[in-house]
């Protein structure tokens, strides 16, 4: 149920285009830290590398391994036009993992039978629709589905961005401890640790969690509904390990803080979560699509970034920081010069 009134309108706000981060800070933990309350709403200005001081011995840090695939591919039509797959999700009925749901483009002209040249050693044939406008296609390549990305793969970086991956985006736009391939955008509220960083953590007695979830194209999606409860979420895969589990519930049990690194991190936990917040481990699909009001069962604390207007990101920290507080504190970091979306600044909800 929403909040009487509150609209997806009640989630805009205005951004100047310069405060659109379209490169990353020369190193990860110099990006800005706005830290926001809770309980009183009280804004604390830090630089990322200063993360350490909101910790606790024992909480626990939940990350998203996940690592973004190289999975855009840019190549021709027989006719010579341009055409563009965007890969989304292996077919789970295909044992050699050649064949896949995507976007492509141009969609009016990418209908079954079709196919697009990437390079002498990759073509991508169109086999079927999929839903919402997209494909079924397949990779023609004597190389391994890997190999064929890693050599000729682009990485996706956001359509707001506007501009096209570069070199620098093959490390930047990961995070240092993604391990699982699967997501065709990255867990950006990840991108601001480093190897030090963990390590400082580690040392003062913060737990780490691992877990997984492969996010999908449907990040980038605004919403066009003006109700919230009207949008739909698409499905992303997720993995709880055992371990994960165990260290999260054990936490809880010992009434120890659990943070969440990134929305995709809440998502995961909130949906594996039972009533009294004890976390199931396991594989499986979410759509939770999680708005004000929303009652959190397993998460204390959240690390995040600067989202777009109007998004689903931006509802779920709005829920978990209240809508009024979250709402001024991007009005608070639109005029100190905060850095937004992907590559930008972080903010610590606590």
């Amino acid at each position: 149920m929403i909040t009487p009134g509150l609209t997806v309108s009640d989630f805009e706000y205005d951004l100047p285009p310069e405060r659109i981060a379209r490169y990353p800070v020369d190193r990860r933990d110099e990006s800005r830290l706005l830290v926001v309350s809770r309980e009183t709403g009280f804004l604390r200005h830090l630089i990322f590398r200063e993360v350490g001081a909101l910790f606790r011995a024992g909480d626990v840090l939940v990350v998203n391994e996940s690592r973004v695939l190289p999975c855009r591919l840019l190549g021709k039509k027989p006719t010579g036009a341009p055409a563009e797959i965007l890969l989304l999700r292996p077919s789970e009925t295909d044992p050699d993992g050649k064949t896949w749901e995507a976007l492509v483009r141009p969609g009016g002209k990418l209908k079954p039978g079709r196919i697009v040249e990437i390079s002498e050693s990759l073509t991508v044939e169109v086999l079927d629709s999929a839903p919402d406008s997209g494909r079924v296609v397949r990779l023609v390549t004597d190389l391994s589905v890997e190999d064929a990305l890693e050599a000729h793969g682009h990485v996706p970086l956001p359509p707001y961005l506007e501009r096209g991956d570069e070199p620098l985006d093959r490390e930047r736009y990961q995070t240092v401890y993604a391990r699982v391939p699967g997501s065709v955008a990255a867990p950006t509220a990840g991108l601001h640790f480093t190897e030090d960083a963990l390590a400082e953590l580690e040392s003062l007695g913060v737990q780490r969690a691992r877990i997984t979830l492969d996010i999908g194209v449907g990040t980038f999606r605004p919403i066009d509904a003006e109700r919230p409860e009207d949008h739909v979420m698409h499905p992303e895969r997720f993995h709880v390990p055992e371990a994960a589990a165990e260290t999260i519930n054990l936490a809880r049990t010992e009434g120890r803080r659990v943070w969440a690194v990134g929305t995709t991190v809440v998502r995961t936990l909130e949906s594996v979560a039972r009533a009294d917040g004890w976390v199931r481990p396991g594989r499986g699909a979410t759509d939770l699509f999680v708005h004000p009001p929303f009652s959190f069962r397993v998460v204390d604390c959240l690390l995040t970034n600067f989202h777009l207007p109007r998004s689903t990101l931006l509802m779920l920290v709005s829920a978990f920081g209240g809508h009024e507080r979250i709402m001024e504190a991007y009005r608070t970091a639109v005029e100190e010069g905060y850095r937004f979306y992907s590559y930008g600044d972080a903010m610590g909800i606590v």
